[in-house]
């Protein structure tokens, strides 16, 4: 079934600024759906206009089966959202704050302390019980703040950037969590990103976002699958020698389609075994330093690079 289904999506504020523009995408019951999309793309906008609070200016949004227009206040009492900004009141406990939760949704409190008992066994909190909230890590904050939103029992649960400034080990916590909630309790998640590798461990299905619109949706295996073709990629010992071959490889190589990363070139190839061994000649008699060169599989990033660059030379 359906959780979400957007078509043609606009919103254009009154200062003149339109952030959605048709945007069209579909989120299935019980999955992870990830947007992906750069600052300004309409991420947030988007968000807003799921959780009822922004009004968009066209196009329909159906929510659950209910229409968010005609069945707002319905939708509210099945969906939660986790801001960017915590909103856990550290002045009380954690368990105050999770009962607090409850009333403002009108649980009853046997009912309250058992769902309560049961999220803080599985978000891990236990350990958490005797400290207060104000001492708790930014990671614990926010694990806490999205099991304060699952109190209500949300069949869709919104995340904007749940791990914007985590380190490592958070984010990985944070990763274990969101599987746990789409498995344990059947709930659908939708979040936003800036993290390719957030999104490509997580998602059931990705949406690549730019300005306004959807440039590509499908599971993380078939938008890799999108490129059909393998790269050839060399290794350097830092940047500035990659962008040095790069310079002399483009003038070279006019036909080739070759990009920059960390410290490597990435070459889109549509013959790669015959084009490693030309670039790999080339390197050699130019007595050009590098690392290694091999081929490759595409990854996430690489689809994300290629669309959206794309998409910016399309519009140009």
């Amino acid at each position: 079934m359906t959780a979400i289904l957007v078509e043609n999506l606009v919103k254009k504020y009154k200062n003149g600024v339109q952030a959605l523009k048709g945007l069209s995408l579909t989120v299935k019951e019980g999955e992870i759906y990830s947007l992906l999309g750069q600052n300004g793309a309409g991420k947030s906008t988007l968000i807003n206009v799921l959780t009822t609070y922004l009004h968009p200016t066209s196009g329909s949004v159906t929510m659950l089966g209910k229409d968010i227009y005609s069945g707002a206040a319905a939708i509210r009492t099945d969906i939660a959202c986790v801001a960017q900004r915590i909103s856990i009141d550290t002045c009380l406990s954690l368990t105050d704050n999770m009962m607090f939760q409850s009333k403002l949704y009108k649980i009853p409190k046997v009912e309250a302390k058992k769902r309560m008992e049961t999220l803080i066994n599985c978000f891990e909190l236990e350990r958490y019980l005797k400290y207060p909230v104000a001492s708790y890590s930014g990671g614990v904050k926010r694990r806490l703040d999205i099991a304060l939103n699952m109190m209500s029992n949300p069949k869709i649960l919104f995340l904007d950037e749940p791990t914007v400034g985590m380190d490592i080990q958070s984010r990985m916590a944070m990763w274990d969590m969101m599987k746990k909630i789409r498995d344990d309790f059947g709930t659908t998640i939708f979040f936003t990103t800036h993290y390719l590798e957030e999104s490509d461990s997580l998602s059931d299905t990705i949406c690549i976002m730019k300005d306004g619109k959807e440039v590509i949706q499908g599971t993380p295996h078939a938008l890799r699958g999108y490129l059909r073709q393998d790269m050839v990629k060399i290794s350097f010992a830092g940047e500035e020698e990659a962008k040095d071959c790069l310079k002399l490889l483009k003038s070279e190589f006019i036909n080739e389609k070759a990009h920059l990363g960390k410290d490597e070139i990435l070459i889109n190839s549509e013959n790669s075994h015959g084009d490693l061994k030309i670039v790999n000649r080339w390197l050699l008699e130019n007595s050009i330093a590098f690392m290694g060169i091999e081929i490759v599989q595409p990854t996430l990033e690489d689809v994300f690079i290629r669309l959206t660059s794309k998409n910016e030379e399309e519009g140009n």
